[in-house]
């Protein structure tokens, strides 16, 4: 389908959509607490807050904060699915524990992949079983919107769609959807609920948010279709731009303002808009740099992704980059893996001392093992990523800035490497290519952090980023 289509619908008075949405946000007095399954959630947001464990000291800072919402980073994207249920009920149980203490009603958003990854629907039925367990309200639905105008993931008649160029290529058609622990084949979302759920949830019984409704302000008819809800079904939001998911909320908070109650599984374009959080300019280097130092910077890429590789290449071009090739292949060799280890954080250190900037990057070729599993492709895998974090977390010297490229290697470079506790988001450097300020606790404190997701972007993306900060 070519993209023009997503200029095609009827124009929509945005201000009057504004005005609603705001009225509804300050009627509401719920703390929405975003769990993040990789660090690159924040991609739409600024000036909020990002934890990195999900105990109930930092929940309840939290839940103090002024802040409409929070994030809590789980990286669970990154876990085996036994790693994932137990994390998520430790989740579930200190939410619903620190609310309680603080007297807070709230709801949580399951954020996740735009392109349909994650561990679904294990994370957000466990975190609807625990929160019913623990005294919370039922929760009658849950909203699944894959929508992210950043990186150009658009939903148009319940199917969901990548841009690619000129087109909009149906998701299960994608590489993304061909991901060895993610994989999945349908790109319709009601379909994808039924496939994902083995036939739990039916694609019949999937409620969806037309595009022709949204643009229409059809609110009361949407309003209508959530009250209906019930069971645990899902709701699908279509959405081409964000005034489909301004539309939506507005919706949402009016339905839940009448005592309907809902999970969140979704991409990063919905929680600004249910969070009421402002747009604001691409930072500057001098938002990003607080303390001026002349060592060089470091690049670390891990992500496997065709966007990925060819964003690699293009750093190529620009003049005083240093490439080092980390050969993460050695995986299956422990005394060589740690040898190249070491190799690599020696000529880092020389380089980034004498202020260079280094780009290190894993085999672009995805290791390939006879008779694998997913779990162990998913072991070998954070292996890979634990080593790739090390590579920054045992550097003796401090780099000027740290870019992080894909989701497992930012998450672990963010809690592991720099020992993040808390962070603020700045905002973005480039569309949906989040930046943290890292905390006074961290390796290296008020160190600009920019976590570039392996599947966002054009070509010259991450070169453009870089060329920001040098």
């Amino acid at each position: 389908m070519h993209a023009d289509i997503l200029n095609s619908y009827k124009k929509v008075d945005e201000e009057y959509v504004d005005k609603l949405l705001k009225e509804e946000i300050e009627k509401s007095n719920k703390k929405i607490v975003v769990l993040d399954d990789d660090p690159t959630g924040v991609q739409t947001v600024h000036d909020v807050s990002v934890y990195t464990d999900w105990s109930k000291e930092n929940l309840r800072k939290g839940f103090q904060e002024k802040n409409k919402l929070f994030y809590v980073l789980t990286n669970s994207r990154g876990f085996t699915l036994e790693q994932t249920q137990k994390a998520h009920y430790e989740m579930a149980k200190n939410i619903a524990e620190v609310a309680k203490e603080e007297g807070k009603e709230y709801f949580v958003m399951s954020r996740s992949d735009s392109t349909l990854r994650g561990h679904y629907p294990t994370e957000p039925a466990i975190l609807k079983e625990v929160s019913e367990e623990e005294g919370g309200p039922k929760i009658d639905g849950e909203i699944i919107c894959p929508f992210f105008k950043e990186g150009g993931r658009f939903t148009i008649d319940d199917v969901h769609y990548v841009k690619y160029g000129d087109d909009l290529v149906p998701a299960g058609e994608t590489e993304f959807a061909k991901d060895k622990t993610f994989g999945y084949t349908a790109s319709n979302i009601k379909d994808y609920v039924e496939e994902k759920t083995q036939g739990k949830y039916k694609a019949s019984d999937v409620t969806a948010i037309s595009l022709e409704d949204l643009r229409n302000l059809n609110f009361d008819k949407i309003v209508d279709q959530l009250m209906k809800v019930e069971n645990f079904n899902k709701i699908i939001i279509n959405a081409v731009d964000y005034i489909d998911i301004k539309v939506a909320c507005i919706a949402i908070y009016r339905a839940m303002a009448k005592g309907k109650n809902f999970m969140f599984r979704t991409a990063a374009g919905i929680v600004k808009v249910i969070g009421g959080i402002t747009d604001q300019p691409l930072l500057t280097r001098e938002q990003m740099i607080v303390k001026e130092t002349s060592n060089g910077g470091i690049i670390v890429v891990g992500s496997h992704t065709q966007k990925t590789t060819a964003q690699l290449e293009a750093l190529r071009d620009i003049k005083g980059l240093h490439f080092i090739e980390f050969n993460s292949d050695l995986v299956l060799d422990e005394d060589k893996f740690e040898k190249e280890i070491e190799r690599v954080l020696k000529e880092e250190e020389e380089l980034i001392s004498k202020g260079k900037t280094v780009v290190v990057y894993t085999n672009r070729k995805l290791l390939v093992v006879e008779n694998d599993t997913k779990e162990d492709a998913l072991v070998r895998s954070v292996k890979i990523s634990d080593a790739v974090q090390s590579l920054v977390g045992r550097l003796k010297v401090t780099p000027s800035f740290v870019i992080a490229k894909g989701g497992i290697t930012s998450s672990d470079i963010g809690t592991k490497a720099l020992k993040v506790k808390k962070a603020n988001v700045l905002g973005q450097i480039k569309p949906g290519i989040p930046v943290w300020q890292t905390g006074e606790e961290s390796k290296y404190p008020l160190t600009p952090y920019v976590i570039s997701p392996g599947n966002v972007g054009e070509v010259s993306t991450l070169k453009e980023a870089v060329e920001v900060l040098m």
